[in-house]
């Protein structure tokens, strides 16, 4: 029950500011319909005072005697300005009180803004102050900047449990990046592979090209190695013929 009433009013007090915001727009739109309303019976007894001016139409100055028609034609206008005046007053009033809410309403939202920036900042600063509850300076350069000068042979410094955890790491990731995934071929097969694959490559590209007429080889021959045959035929009957008569000659000895 008491912590019920104790949340009202935290929430009364939170809406309190929205509330007097609420209130003064209300009122300023109450007086700007005022200040319309004002300025247009200015603008109406205006108009009025003109038109009982308007009404004397003889524009002379009458007799003495005549004072009572005078007063018949200027109590009307005089009576349309006194409230044209009056209005002007109050017109005044109403202006002056527009700008004092127009203030007012501004200082309300300055503050509010200020003080829902504070409590923001306050917030943050709680934050911080949790996360930071149990972290020092001290333990920062403990942990990080900790030398191994004095310390006794054998002693673990916290600098040496990160490098050692730094490391392992390292060595996780070496081994899951550089396990093989699946079963592996054989090298071997692979060449195997491959050479049967040039083998039918070369069979389709002699297909393609088909065979060749003879004729069209011997065209394709030049013409100089025609001559150079012809050429070598005639040295070798020579030969022959010197050989005959030598052995001619030995057996008529």
């Amino acid at each position: 029950m008491w912590s019920w009433f104790g949340g009202a009013a935290a929430q009364k007090r939170k809406d309190a500011p929205k509330n007097a915001i609420l209130g003064l727009r209300a009122q300023l739109e109450m007086l700007q319909k005022r200040e319309k309303h004002l300025e247009n019976q200015i603008a109406e007894q205006d108009a009025a005072a003109r038109k009982h001016v308007s009404t004397n139409k003889s524009g002379t100055v009458l007799p003495p005697t005549s004072a009572p028609q005078i007063k018949t034609w200027k109590r009307p206008a005089k009576a349309a300005l006194r409230r044209k005046h009056q209005h002007e007053k109050n017109l005044e009033q109403t202006s002056a009180q527009v700008v004092q809410l127009e203030q007012q309403i501004y200082s309300i939202e300055a503050a509010n803004i200020n003080h829902e920036t504070l409590q923001a900042m306050k917030s943050a600063g709680d934050a911080m102050k949790q996360i930071h509850g149990g972290m020092s300076l001290e333990q920062v350069d403990e942990t990080m900047y900790v030398t191994r000068h004095g310390n006794g042979v054998g002693q673990t410094t916290p600098w040496d449990k990160l490098r050692e955890q730094h490391l392992l790491s390292q060595e996780i990731g070496d081994a899951i990046t550089n396990m093989p995934l699946g079963e592996q071929v054989d090298e071997g097969e692979l060449d195997a592979e491959l050479e049967g694959m040039e083998q039918e490559a070369m069979d389709e590209r002699m297909l393609n090209t088909g065979p060749t007429p003879v004729g069209s080889r011997l065209e394709g021959l030049p013409a100089a190695g025609n001559t150079e045959l012809n050429k070598s035929h005639v040295p070798e009957e020579e030969d022959e013929e010197a050989e005959l008569a030598k052995l001619k000659a030995e057996m008529a000895m």
